[in-house]
């Protein structure tokens, strides 16, 4: 990381010529050449080290239009907005030499593959992809293929079998799984993106900032819904996306027992927001391709109030203490599996009634890598969950914890959920963490 202050520099400058909106948000034209300055970084530094690493010499990724290989939508630059008919990119390490970068296509990829199908010499796409397998002769040949992670088992059965009856028979066994190489590509972060990610997330903090204000909500008459819909119409204002829908949710002075699993399957439905309500909110945007992903409570004062309640300070900082219990437990090579197991042990050695359900985050909202736990799968995750953590990787902290509140004569959960990466270090939030209760109006 000892460019990543140099880059953060060149980044911000660049922010700060562009910027648009309340949020200092590009424009498209800078947003594309950010994309794609980091996409090149990445397939010319960052794909050499991950093939080296993982021991695979040729990775072909195969896709047709609109029904693309997760892999391969991440390598598309950023004038391409999905394939083109059949699209194929090979990708060779040789044993001493720079990595090829080749399309089978008719025209480069932007300026990141060279298009290597000459119709004068081929008249057909796989023979001229027979042919750079040949001429290259790999000891392997990676192709996505996995039983556990989705996002690594990107070509489709036709492709996979047309491949396989074009390919020379002495090449059948050289035929790997790129699984590993797939995952750590799409799981990796760089340091320009890395510097970036502060950007996405300080970004949403913001929105989440001026939804649960009083700006935007007026008790008695606001709804939850009110809430999630104006998150989704103040994204498209600013010219981002969503990942998926938000929701918010109400815990309150009532006798009904508040059921966190909702925020996973039955979620409530419309709810008027009221004074004394605890409110929950699950947001997340994506912007410059990486996605943020974020859960954040907010108070509303009562009349008779001028600043959160003590319990219910003391709930959430149950909460913060178990987010420190679990990233105490990051470590390189451990598997997500055993970073829950025995986060989970310490948390209950304290006294804490938790849940974790921790995901890597990056490109993807629920992205590649090891799985720390499921809301339902508390006891290890089959498969994902035996994954190893690497260095450089982003992760969407998000777990629960339970408090038992006499003044409510009931168990509220403070579910939490903030963004940040591992590295030599340690682990390091990219735009802070939620610390304490917000309240509306705001009292601090």
């Amino acid at each position: 990381m000892k460019s990543l202050f140099t880059v953060f520099a060149v980044l911000t400058s660049l922010a700060s010529a562009c910027q648009v909106g309340p949020y200092g948000i590009l424009e498209e034209r800078e947003r594309a050449q950010i994309i794609d300055d980091v996409l090149q970084d990445r397939l010319d530094n960052l794909l050499p080290e991950l093939m080296a690493r993982e021991g695979i010499d040729m990775w072909v990724i195969i896709s047709r239009e609109y029904n693309e290989d997760p892999v391969l939508k991440t390598m598309l630059p950023s004038s391409w907005l999905s394939a083109r008919r059949r699209t194929i990119f090979v990708f060779y390490k040789p044993e001493a030499g720079e990595i090829e970068k080749i399309a089978i296509a008719r025209y480069d990829v932007g300026r990141l593959l060279k298009g290597a199908w000459d119709l004068d010499v081929y008249t057909d796409q796989w023979e001229a992809l027979m042919d750079i397998i040949e001429d290259r002769d790999p000891r392997n040949i990676g192709v996505n293929i996995s039983g556990d992670f989705g996002l690594a088992d990107g070509i489709v059965y036709t492709e996979y079998t047309t491949f396989m009856e074009k390919l020379p028979s002495v090449y059948h066994d050289r035929v790997v799984s790129g699984e590993r190489l797939a995952i750590a590509w799409l799981e990796t972060r760089t340091d320009k993106e890395l510097t970036l990610y502060r950007d996405v997330c300080r970004i949403g903090h913001a929105i989440l900032d001026e939804a649960f204000s009083s700006k935007v909500i007026v008790p008695g008459k606001t709804s939850t819904d009110d809430v999630v819909w104006w998150l989704r119409q103040r994204v498209t204002e600013l010219g981002l996306q969503t990942w998926f829908h938000p929701t918010v949710s109400i815990q309150r002075q009532d006798t009904e027992k508040f059921d966190h699993l909702r925020s996973f399957s039955k979620r409530p439905g419309r709810q008027v927001i009221l004074k004394g309500d605890l409110l929950h909110v699950d947001f997340g945007v994506t912007y410059l391709r990486l996605n943020s992903d974020q859960q954040q409570h907010f108070y509303v004062l009562r009349d008779d109030e001028d600043n959160l309640p003590g319990w219910l300070d003391k709930a959430f900082a149950r909460s913060n203490r178990l987010q420190d219990i679990l990233t105490d437990q990051f470590q390189l090579g451990r598997t997500g599996n055993e970073i829950l197991a025995k986060a989970l042990e310490n948390a209950e050695k304290e006294g804490l009634k938790a849940s974790i359900y921790t995901h890597p985050i990056g490109i993807h909202g629920h992205a590649a890598g090891p799985t720390i736990g499921l809301w339902d799968q508390q006891d290890g995750v089959n498969g994902r969950g035996d994954y190893p953590m690497y260095y450089n990787t982003a992760y969407s902290i998000e777990l629960n914890t339970a408090s038992e509140i006499p003044q409510w004569n009931k168990i509220i959960r403070i579910m939490l959920e903030e963004n940040g990466y591992f590295d030599e270090k340690g682990f390091h939030y990219f735009d802070g963490r939620q610390m304490a209760v917000k309240t509306i109006p705001r009292s601090r």
